[in-house]
């Protein structure tokens, strides 16, 4: 069974999905704005920021853009609010409610 994930919706029934571990399309998860799943996000401030990147690769959404070389502003259709990046950024430029380093 094949899904279109463009047919996905609240009201797509489990019998329409498409079977567990199968990918039958690249680069869905763009389509997905998942962001909307969490009610906490984390804070950017650029002024604290040594551009040392590292939490770009530590973020499991890919919801820290870097463009030319430097970090970007958060990706809020795609990050799910997990604090990664806040235990992952030394410098304290990221900041999120509920979460201590």
């Amino acid at each position: 069974m094949k899904t279109d994930f463009e047919k996905l919706s609240q009201s797509c029934s489990w019998k329409d999905l498409t079977e567990g571990m199968m990918i039958f399309e690249g680069g869905t998860t763009r389509a997905f704005n998942t962001g909307e799943w969490t009610s906490v996000k984390p804070e950017f401030i650029a002024d604290k920021c040594v551009q040392c990147l590292l939490c770009v690769p530590v973020c499991p959404d890919s919801a820290i853009p870097v463009v030319d070389g430097k970090r970007g502003e958060f990706d809020y259709d795609h990050c799910k609010g997990c604090g990664i990046c806040v235990n992952a950024c030394r410098p304290g430029a990221i900041l999120m409610e509920g979460v201590n380093k």
